[in-house]
């Protein structure tokens, strides 16, 4: 099996980002770094797995291996 490579985050930095994660988990949040592994720091991060009660996190820093897909909350430019 390959190793698919990491995605290039740069354009992503500083936008609100929606991650998805294991365990039909969801997190929002600012993103203001990642590394090699796509492991991400968010800010101003919630927990919306359930959308009627979001639950604020403030900052964390989500696994890569724990990540999904990640979708763009807001326009990203070149």
């Amino acid at each position: 099996m390959g190793r698919t490579a990491a995605p290039d985050l740069k354009l992503y930095m500083d936008k609100k980002l929606s991650l998805e994660l294991n365990a039909n988990r969801t997190v929002i949040g600012i993103l203001r770094g990642y590394d090699a592994f796509m492991n991400i720091n968010l800010e101003n991060a919630q927990d919306v797995t359930d959308e009627n009660n979001p639950q604020p996190i403030n900052r964390t820093v989500i696994r890569g291996n724990s990540i999904v897909a990640v979708k763009a909350l807001e326009a990203i430019g070149n």
